[in-house]
C-alpha cells in the first residue's frame, strides 16, 4: 500500500478505514485539501509544529508514527468499502499489530474501530479498557475528514489525552 508506513516499536499507529482518492494519488496520508489530520496533531500536541501530507513520511523516524488502514482499496467515501473488503481487511490489520506491535493503535474514526473490533455499541472516545491485540493499547478518536460534522476544536479535544500518553504525561501507554 502506497500510503502505509510500518515499522517495528512505533508509539503509534494511525488507523484509517482506507485510504482516499486524493491519498493514493498523491502517496501521503490524510492528504484531501479539506482534512484536519495534520492541524489535529500539531493543536493537541503530537507533533511539535504543523506538518504537511507530503511530510507524513517523516512522522515515522521523528516521532514513532506509523500509518495505515483496514481497507487498501482507495475510495472517494468511507462508505464505498463493502462488507467484503472490511472481512479480508481485519485479518490483515490484527496480523500488522501483532508484528509491529506499536505501543498505541489510534483508530482515526469511531467507525474504523467498530468495523475491526465488531462492537457497534458503547465505544468510548479514548482510550478503550480492552485490547483488541494483547500489548497494543486502543485508542479511538475522531475522524479528521472534512465530511465530519465536529469542529477542529472538539477534534482536538478528543486527541489530547494521545498526546499526554505519548509524550509522557498521561496515565498511558
Amino acid at each position: 500500500m502506497i500510503t502505509e508506513r510500518l515499522r517495528p516499536g512505533m508509539r503509534v499507529l494511525f488507523i484509517g478505514f482506507n485510504p482516499s482518492l486524493t491519498s493514493y494519488a498523491r502517496g501521503f496520508n490524510y492528504a484531501g485539501r479539506n482534512n484536519r489530520f495534520y492541524r489535529v496533531l500539531y493543536l493537541s500536541g503530537l507533533t511539535d509544529r504543523l506538518y504537511q501530507p507530503e511530510e507524513s513520511p517523516q512522522l515515522l523516524d521523528a516521532y514513532g508514527y506509523g500509518f495505515t488502514n483496514i481497507v487498501s482499496r482507495p475510495t472517494q467515501r468511507a462508505d464505498e468499502i463493502t462488507r467484503a473488503e472490511y472481512a479480508e481487511g481485519r485479518p490483515i490489520l490484527r496480523s500488522k499489530l501483532e508484528l509491529y506491535r506499536p505501543k498505541v493503535a489510534c483508530y482515526v474514526g469511531k467507525g474504523v474501530y467498530a468495523e475491526f473490533s465488531r462492537r457497534r455499541q458503547g465505544v468510548p472516545w479514548g482510550f478503550q479498557a480492552e485490547p483488541q491485540v494483547a500489548g497494543v493499547q486502543d485508542f479511538v478518536a475522531p475522524s479528521t475528514s472534512g465530511l465530519v460534522r465536529m469542529t477542529l476544536q472538539e477534534q482536538v479535544a478528543l486527541y489530547r489525552p494521545l498526546a499526554a500518553a505519548v509524550r509522557g504525561r498521561g496515565e498511558r501507554p
